[in-house]
């Protein structure tokens, strides 16, 4: 019989991550004070949340680099706690900041780490210069990593990450510093690991890089996760949506905001003008709202080029549930026993 969690309505064998109630004290700080969180196989987990909310300690905690206080987690079949070591064979790690050895040449620090998970010689070499060529980091293969640009060893750290085929990928702010040029390419390679069956947990920062790869959300604040769903769920959190109007004769913009002004219609609110897009903007709580304003706007012989919704972004989601904003830069990370 198929177990189902009660939480998700998930079977467990659709779980490639099951957490229930973690808990990390450092100190007097709770950096984690009963997290649950649950990731479908072959999805990609976006983790939110202001700096110092617990991000990266639930990483090392799943990733077995630090012990959690209480709860469980349970990351590809095995206990975190009680299976750490068959647990990393099954796992792979990319923090904020590359971690490749710099004296070493690219392809050596591949096969290092591939003879480190007990890969042959002759396989270590085979799986690192096929990573090579999957992240275009063949020509630089036999240069030490210290002459690599910040990209190419982003790219390095990811190839690393995969050298043991994880089934589950943490990638812990994986675009830190990148130029938009390498983060898309980050991006596309992440998604492509999807692709292929890879389960990823992703703590970002960036809005546009959750909207991008998160096939759902977890809002972490002050340790506990305060909001967790689909995009447009999270979305539909921040209350209502705006409704963009565009009049086919651009002399009538402040005709229609009038018109909806004095529509009398219960909830909407206030119209404003944007003359650079030829539009009006309204905010909107329902459907029946929009069909409302279509009859007001033709009782009115207004002729409309175009009407559209959009719903909030997720920076107003992040300030909406957590009362920050996203960060703009990134905090200089903490000693590793103490980082929250």
């Amino acid at each position: 019989m198929t177990r189902i969690d009660a939480s998700t309505g998930s079977s467990a064998e659709e779980l490639a991550v099951s957490v229930r109630g973690l808990v990390k004290h450092y100190g007097p700080v709770k950096a984690l004070d009963g997290v649950d969180l649950d990731v479908r196989e072959g999805t990609v987990m976006g983790v939110l949340g202001p700096n110092g909310a617990g991000k990266t300690t639930l990483v090392r905690c799943l990733a077995t680099l630090i012990v959690p206080d209480a709860g469980t987690a349970v990351v590809a079949g095995r206990d975190v706690v009680r299976q750490p070591y068959a647990l990393r064979r099954r796992i792979g790690l990319t923090g904020q900041y590359a971690s490749v050895d710099e004296k070493l040449t690219g392809r050596d620090n591949l096969i290092l780490i591939g003879r480190l998970l007990d890969l042959s010689r002759r396989d270590a070499r085979a799986r690192a210069d096929a990573l090579l060529e999957r992240f275009s980091l063949t020509d630089a293969a036999r240069r030490p990593a210290r002459t690599y640009s910040g990209g190419m060893r982003r790219r390095l750290d990811l190839a690393a990450s995969m050298i043991g085929r994880p089934a589950v990928l943490y990638l812990d702010e994986p675009t830190t510093g990148l130029d938009p040029h390498t983060r898309n390419e980050v991006w596309d390679e992440v998604k492509t690991m999807v692709d292929e069956g890879v389960t990823v947990l992703l703590t970002t920062q960036y809005m546009e890089e959750a909207e991008q790869l998160a096939h759902e959300l977890t809002v972490i604040d002050h340790g506990k996760v305060i909001a967790h769903g689909e995009v447009h769920a999270l979305k539909a959190r921040v209350g209502g949506r705006t409704l963009r109007v565009r009049p086919a004769d651009p002399s009538q913009l402040e005709p229609v905001a009038a018109a909806l002004d004095d529509s009398g219609l219960i909830g909407l609110g206030r119209a404003t003008v944007d003359p650079g897009t030829g539009t009006v903007l309204v905010p909107i709580l329902s459907d029946e709202q929009l069909t409302a304003i279509v009859e007001v706007l033709s009782a009115r012989r207004i002729m409309l080029a175009g009407i559209s919704t959009e719903m909030p972004s997720l920076d107003e989601v992040f300030l909406s549930l957590t009362g920050h904003r996203p960060a703009t830069t990134e905090p200089v990370p903490a000693l590793e026993e103490t980082a929250v």
